[in-house]
């Protein structure tokens, strides 16, 4: 196919969704068993009367000439009994297969129920790459994706885009909470930082296989996606649709679809925050308002266990009501299972507060013994997590602010920015090397780290 034709091809349609590969599609070949006459004796179960025993490769090539474009027939090694082959007729030619079965059919990636589709998958596959290799080559490079993204309706008109919601990041948790409880001091506000959007984080697409049923047009480069099954890819958060190869291409720009996620716990901060459109996970910002609300002078705050059902209760609640969730005195009056509630969220996140990319950093600055050299190594370390993963570190940042408003609290509740190092440091910050010796002996240094965090909260957050 001459360039100019692809060219021609590419920009022929009016339309954002172009239909060549899709016509194309439809003329490819239709696959035709060839049935066996006689009964095969010791074949398969799963093959049917496309089987045709063991006869030579020639004599394969002989029914399939005459049959024609698109005909198959399936037939047992002569060479190695026992293992078969797929031979089909495409381009004038017979073409044969190691065909393979654990349940399925295939004879690479793809899984069929039958043969009979594994065929026409193949024909359509071979067909296309034939007729439009030049056309496939480039087809990614004009995208639809930036002036359509999920906005856009099928016939090309625009949608409106869902309002962001801004949130403001500053004090005014603390701020209520000084009227309600007669604190030491009276806590900094972060009244001069931009507002924070969640919709400004940037989360990766979560690509799986997908089979797609009836016609698809990938979203990233507005071409038709062909085959009968595993057509391409879709997001798992977002139900964003495209070629495999096109997925390499795509924006780190998922914006998860609520409805999508299923439950609060143990799904990942930047999917969870963005899902929600909040700028923290809302199982914090209710457990820490609970907790400054009400327990702020409990003792041992923090380290003193609540009742494994009863947080349970709380962790089923999130997940099935989410901002919804009910826990205030009157449905559990025991603080600590709120406490443990929160801990449960952090420890059961797929990537920690802390996380692992940036983990070395943080420990490597709480190995420095001179305090100038590890408050530089430090704030570097909290730029870096800022930079790589900012809903990480909205949420790191509110709650060491709220850790340093418990050590206000020591007097009474007894949790030293020490012992809440000791709580919190497997708890915000994980080895990538889980369970190792070595993560081991990192444990003091992940106490540290926290313990600096609160002691130095104002200089380490510019607040």
């Amino acid at each position: 196919m001459a360039s100019n034709t692809v060219g021609d091809l590419m920009a022929g349609s009016s339309t954002m969704w172009k239909s060549y590969l899709y016509q194309l599609q439809l003329q490819a070949p239709k696959p035709k068993r060839i049935v066996c006459e006689h009964n095969v004796e010791h074949k398969p179960e799963h093959y049917g009367r496309e089987c045709h025993g063991a006869i030579s490769r020639e004599e394969a090539d002989r029914q399939l000439a005459k049959a024609g474009e698109g005909s198959y027939l399936v037939r047992e090694s002569q060479r190695q009994p026992g293992t078969y082959t797929l031979s089909l007729r495409f381009g004038g030619v017979t073409k044969n297969f190691r065909l393979f079965n654990d349940g399925f059919h295939y004879v690479g990636d793809k899984r069929f129920d039958t043969i009979h589709e594994l065929v026409a998958d193949g024909l359509i596959t071979m067909f296309m790459e034939n007729k439009a290799a030049d056309y496939i080559a480039v087809m990614m490079a004009e995208p639809i994706y930036e002036h359509h993204s999920k906005f856009t309706t099928l016939d090309g008109r625009t949608n409106k885009k869902p309002e962001k919601k801004e949130v403001r990041i500053q004090d005014d948790l603390n701020k209520v909470n000084r009227t309600m409880l007669d604190g030491p001091s009276s806590p900094k506000k972060i009244e001069d930082v931009d507002p924070i959007s969640a919709a400004s984080y940037e989360k990766p697409h979560k690509f799986k296989v997908h089979n797609f049923v009836g016609p698809n047009w990938c979203e990233y480069c507005g071409n038709f996606m062909w085959g009968l099954i595993a057509q391409g890819v879709k997001c798992a958060d977002c139900s964003l649709s495209t070629h495999k190869q096109c997925s390499k291409l795509v924006p780190n720009d998922c914006q998860p679809d609520k409805r999508l996620i299923k439950r609060v716990y143990s799904i990942d901060l930047t999917t969870l925050v963005k899902a929600h459109n909040t700028t923290r996970p809302i199982v914090v910002d209710k457990c820490v308002k609970e907790i400054e609300a009400r327990g702020l002078e409990s003792e041992g705050l923090y380290r003193v266990s609540g009742f494994n059902d009863d947080i349970e209760m709380v962790r089923q609640a999130f997940d099935k009501d989410g901002e919804n969730a009910k826990i205030s005195p009157s449905d559990y009056e025991d603080i600590n299972t709120i406490t443990g509630a929160l801990k449960l969220y952090f420890r059961q996140l797929p990537i920690p507060v802390i996380s692992y990319e940036v983990f070395y950093d943080f420990l490597t600055a709480a190995e420095m013994d001179k305090y100038d050299t590890r408050m530089e190594l430090m704030h570097k370390a909290i730029s870096r997590l800022q930079e790589l993963k900012p809903a990480h570190y909205q949420t790191l940042k509110f709650m060491i602010s709220h850790l340093y408003r418990v050590t206000e609290f020591q007097a009474k509740n007894l949790m030293t920015a020490e012992n809440l190092g000791v709580v919190f440091g497997p708890t915000l910050l994980r080895s990538p090397e889980a369970e190792s010796l070595e993560s081991l002996s990192k444990m003091k240094f992940q106490q540290t780290v926290i313990e600096i965090l609160i002691t130095n909260r104002d200089k380490l957050f510019d607040l």
